[in-house]
């Protein structure tokens, strides 16, 4: 996201959600049968609201514009992967973790959670957090329930649930907080003092690597990894470490090498995993003021101290004219833009 101002272009904007309705409409077949999500609170739907944390908003404002009110989505109303089921023909949002029980499970399950990092002490100074590798246990008992219910829990090779699997959409979204909760606190954390940055980010994206070929052991076949977005634009980084307004160059150099490394590992893996599709989406590409935003650098509700909206805080009245709604988090608006550019870009996954 490259943050400035511009003109307003709102042709643009309706432009491009015109050419997304002709694509991405509800009621449609499925493209996909499952989706699966692994992620931070880009992409939380509900599983840390009962865990104890200040990473949790199932709190008003949030959800203010959201059809089931607050529901522990960190934006006012859908996010991206709320969209991307959506463009993908389910007809319902796809369940966190959480709230597994009696939800059709072989439709997918959605794992990520807010504050949750590639490293397991990431964001754990809010209190409790689903890290990644805690998300790809959590998928393991899923992939076991669906052996289960596809009648080859007993076979040794899981074949039928890993041919299954192999149909599925896999998104990963994940790394921000590994910066913004643990490299750039270093009265809280370590990791600045052990490692230097291009050290740090090497064994971020070891790890992350590691954690997608789970994933294809399990019968991933169609994998979408996103990069960061520039951590160093939030409202909350600009307020307590920028200098004028302006962005945290700091910050945004390690948004640029995460997603360099991230993109030459995931080139590396495709060569040696030919039966799988992986596709990186660049999240500092896209320029995302030409679309009509006015305020770029400030949150659309009033904020604690840790860039959350404060309970019960009154939101801006006109949401689509903020980038974002907390001091970390981006508009529904900006997650349904973001989405259709994905959804643009994994068309080559879902159109066989």
């Amino acid at each position: 996201m490259e943050i400035k101002t511009k003109a307003l272009l709102i042709p643009s904007l309706l432009l491009l959600l015109a050419n997304c309705m002709q694509h991405c409409v509800n009621g449609q077949q499925q493209k996909v049968p499952c989706f699966f999500v692994f992620g931070d609170s880009l992409s939380d739907n509900g599983n840390n609201n009962n865990l104890r944390t200040a990473a949790k908003c199932n709190y008003n404002p949030y959800g203010v514009d959201f059809q089931e009110g607050p529901s522990g989505r960190f934006t006012n109303g859908k996010n991206l992967v709320d969209f991307l089921a959506q463009f993908l023909g389910f007809e319902k949002f796809i369940p966190p973790f959480a709230n597994t029980s009696g939800s059709d499970i072989l439709k997918g399950v959605n794992y990520a959670s807010g504050a949750a990092g590639i490293l397991s002490e990431t964001g754990k100074r809010l209190g409790e957090n689903i890290h990644l590798e805690q998300q790809l246990k959590n998928h393991r008992a899923i992939y076991l329930e669906i052996a289960k219910e596809l009648g080859d829990f007993k076979k040794a090779d899981f074949k039928k649930a890993k041919e299954y699997l192999n149909q599925c959409l896999y998104y990963v979204n994940i790394g921000s907080n590994d910066y913004i909760n643990n490299f750039f606190l270093p009265q809280q954390y370590p990791s600045s003092r052990i490692y230097t940055l291009e050290r740090y980010t090497n064994l971020l994206i070891n790890k992350l690597s590691q954690n997608i070929q789970e994933l294809h052991e399990r019968g991933a076949r169609k994998v979408v990894v996103a990069g960061m977005g520039l951590i160093g634009c939030t409202p909350q980084a600009i307020s307590t470490r920028g200098t004028d307004g302006n962005c945290v160059a700091e910050f945004n150099n390690a948004s640029f090498l995460f997603n360099n490394k991230l993109d030459a590992k995931l080139n590396a893996l495709k060569k040696e995993y030919t039966d799988s599709e992986l596709i990186f989406i660049n999240s500092t590409s896209a320029s995302l003021d030409q679309f009509g935003f006015t305020v770029l650098n400030a949150p659309c509700c009033p904020t604690r101290d840790d860039g959350q909206c404060v309970v019960d805080g009154t939101p801006c009245p006109d949401r689509t004219q903020y980038l974002f709604f907390d001091g970390f988090h981006i508009t529904a608006l900006v997650h349904r833009l973001i989405a259709i550019a994905t959804y643009d870009q994994i068309k080559p996954l879902i159109h066989h």
